[in-house]
């Protein structure tokens, strides 16, 4: 089932343009696949980038917060470098160009998406409490991209790579993960003192 990609806000998408434009930007970015693509650069498939502050298990939803949006950026066939955006008191402004293996991770986890039989809103959510980024599959495809929280049945993908014993690109249950990460965040008890 085709996923319901988001628009991203025209004004985000103009920044990127822009800074694709832009020798200067191009050049002094840390990215040497889009500084040496042969051919232009495109800005595609436009996901919102919301963080969980923090996580809260199955005690309810947990709160999240848009943090901005982030395109692929295309040349030729594959992605070759991604640029973020964020919002700003004065509107939506480029932050940066990168690469590394969160690119290829989200396109492949985005083509993984594509395959599946329900249709989704994509979305990426990043707990910075882990070092961790998943595709959010948001299950209602007309909700607001920029607000909004994991709901239960909402599946999380974790991008590679993922923490350790999390499985990258294995689909989950927000209900069946949020568990795990909290979990994860636990501290261990202190064990008593030795005699």
């Amino acid at each position: 089932m085709p996923l319901h990609v988001p628009p991203a806000p025209a004004p985000a998408l103009r920044t990127v343009l822009t800074a694709l434009g832009s020798p200067t930007a191009v050049r002094e970015a840390r990215t040497p696949s889009l500084r040496s693509a042969q051919g232009p650069a495109s800005p595609e498939l436009p996901l919102p980038v919301h963080v969980l502050d923090r996580v809260t298990g199955s005690a309810g939803p947990s709160p999240t917060r848009l943090a901005g949006w982030r395109f692929l950026i295309r040349c030729g066939e594959r992605a070759v470098a991604a640029a973020d955006t964020m919002l700003t008191a004065d509107g939506w402004a480029f932050s940066r160009f990168f690469e590394g293996p969160y690119v290829a991770a989200t396109e492949r986890a985005l083509r993984q998406a594509e395959s599946m039989p329900a249709a989704y809103q994509p979305r990426l959510l990043s707990v910075p409490e882990l070092y961790m980024l998943t595709l959010w599959l948001h299950g209602d495809c007309n909700a607001d991209a920029s607000t909004g929280h994991p709901a239960a049945s909402d599946l999380l993908v974790p991008l590679a790579p993922a923490p350790p014993g999390i499985a990258a690109h294995r689909p989950h249950r927000v209900a069946e993960l949020l568990p795990v990460l909290t979990h994860r965040l636990t501290p261990a008890p202190l064990l008593g003192s030795p005699a």
